[in-house]
């Protein structure tokens, strides 16, 4: 059975909701089953990158709120972030547009490889300080899951792969996805947000037990925190 998640790796609780869903998975009987498909979802696709700027001034300026304001918000996610096991480092992150991410994403999807270069990504961006729109952070970054240098720097260049991303992104309009992290199980259940992985597993359980019966259709099952395409994150 398929679960389609939806994600970009600049947001905080995309990474947040893959370590809750992949609890979930942990405890789900027939999770060999399951298959995962990563999509794109650029919050910002005109996000200039700029590695020298202090993340908490680019959000406050950015946003319209102050200084302190933007460390308040930041705080919220680190919380989420350490219920699951992640130590977000918001102070030296890199303001980096994340579409050669997305990119590399593409790449390892076809390697069998989604899942490793997700982890990867969102581990430079929020705990690594890394810069994910530099050449050179993104092929260390890629070579870490087991790709090489020559095909991801064609990745990096590659048309049929910016195609790819945008395919998804259309995808995510036709589906009406506006917010991330967002999953898909089965292509009938859909589920907003970082939920809670007993949220997850309800779903995951139920989906599975419709899977034979081939059900298409969508519904919105629950809602929690997520990046909306304007920035913000609640």
């Amino acid at each position: 059975m398929k679960v389609s998640i939806f994600s970009d790796i600049r947001c905080p609780f995309c990474y947040v909701g893959k370590k809750k869903f992949e609890k979930a998975l942990e405890q789900f009987g027939h999770s060999k089953d399951i298959e995962v498909e990563w999509h794109s979802f650029q919050l910002d696709p005109n996000l200039q990158s700029d590695a020298q700027i202090d993340p908490f001034e680019f959000f406050s300026k950015s946003k319209g709120v102050s200084l302190e304001q933007a460390r308040s918000m930041h705080e919220h996610a680190k919380s989420a972030g350490k219920d699951v096991g992640i130590e977000f480092n918001f102070e030296s992150q890199k303001i980096s547009n994340s579409l050669r991410g997305h990119l590399l994403i593409q790449l390892a999807k076809k390697k069998g490889l989604a899942n490793e270069m997700e982890e990867a990504l969102f581990s430079a961006q929020f705990i690594e300080s890394k810069n994910i729109d530099s050449e050179a952070d993104l092929l260390e970054i890629g070579m870490s899951v087991g790709l090489t240098e020559s095909e991801l720097k064609e990745a990096l260049s590659s048309e049929e792969l910016r195609y790819a991303v945008k395919e998804d992104e259309m995808l995510a309009r036709k589906v009406g996805v506006r917010a991330v992290p967002f999953f898909i199980f089965n292509d009938k259940y859909g589920v907003s947000g970082a939920q809670q992985p007993e949220m997850f597993l309800e779903v995951l359980e139920k989906s599975y037990s419709e899977f034979q019966q081939g059900d298409k259709g969508l519904q919105i099952l629950g809602s929690s925190e997520t990046c909306a395409v304007d920035g913000t994150c609640d």
